[in-house]
C-alpha cells in the first residue's frame, strides 16, 4: 500500500508540509508507505484543452504532472494539500491539479484521496471544497477526518501551536491506513471493484 502526498506550496518546508508530515507519521506507524511530492515554485503552466493527452495519454507539456501521473499509477491514495491564497488554493497547484486529473485522472478510479487546507486564518473551507471536486469526479473515495482537513498558522512553527489541526490530520492518516487495509482484505476475499456503465455525457445546447 501506498499513499502519494502532493505539497501544492511554493514554500517546500512551510504550514503545508507541516500538515503533511503528521498524515505521513501516522501512516507509517501503520506500516503503509508514503511519498510526498513537493510541486516546486517554478511557474505551472494550466490546461490549454488541446486534448493531445487523449492520443498520447499523457500531457503534452512534459513535466512533474506526467511525473506524478506514473507514480499514482502504482499507488493507492493521494493527499493534496494546498495552502489558501485569496480563499482558494493557490493557483500553481490548480493548474497543477487541471492538466494531472485532464490528462490521467481516468486512471485514478477507485484510489482513495483527502485533500489539505492550510491558511492563515479563513478561507480553509472553500479550498477544502475546491479541492473534494477533483476526487468527486473521478469516482476516487474521500476520506474524512473528525473535522474539515485544515491547519492554521502564518509559519510552521505557528502550525505546531495548532492542536486540533494537528490531530485532524492524525485522525485523516488513522483513517486512510484503515480504510487501505479494508481494500486490501476485501480483495483477498475476493470482493469485486464497482462495475461501471459507460459514461453518458449530454450537452444542453441544442
Amino acid at each position: 500500500m501506498k499513499v502519494i502526498l502532493l505539497n501544492g506550496s511554493p514554500n517546500e518546508h512551510g504550514c503545508t508540509d507541516r500538515a503533511l508530515r503528521e498524515v505521513v507519521a501516522t501512516l507509517e506507524k501503520h506500516g503503509v508507505e508514503s511519498e510526498t511530492i513537493w510541486i516546486g515554485k517554478k511557474p505551472v503552466p494550466g490546461c490549454i484543452a488541446c486534448f493531445a493527452c487523449q492520443k498520447t495519454k499523457k500531457c503534452i507539456v512534459d513535466d512533474e504532472v506526467n511525473v506524478v501521473a506514473e507514480k499514482l499509477m502504482a499507488a493507492d491514495a493521494l493527499v493534496i494539500g494546498a495552502p489558501v491564497y485569496y480563499a482558494s488554493a493557490a493557483g500553481q497547484i490548480i493548474c497543477f491539479l487541471d492538466r494531472l486529473f485532464f490528462s490521467a485522472g481516468s486512471k485514478f478510479t477507485g484510489k482513495l484521496g483527502a485533500s489539505i487546507a492550510s491558511c492563515r486564518r479563513a478561507g480553509a473551507t472553500c479550498t477544502f471544497d475546491e479541492l473534494n471536486k477533483y476526487f468527486t469526479i473521478k469516482s476516487m473515495p474521500i476520506v474524512a477526518s473528525q473535522y474539515w482537513n485544515q491547519v492554521h498558522g502564518y509559519t510552521a512553527a505557528d502550525v505546531e501551536k495548532d492542536e486540533e489541526g494537528l490531530q485532524t490530520m492524525r485522525t485523516l492518516g488513522e483513517n486512510m491506513a484503515w480504510l487501505l487495509k479494508s481494500i486490501e482484505a476485501g480483495r483477498k476475499a475476493g470482493v469485486e471493484a464497482p462495475k461501471y456503465e459507460k459514461i453518458i455525457a449530454t450537452n444542453f445546447i441544442r
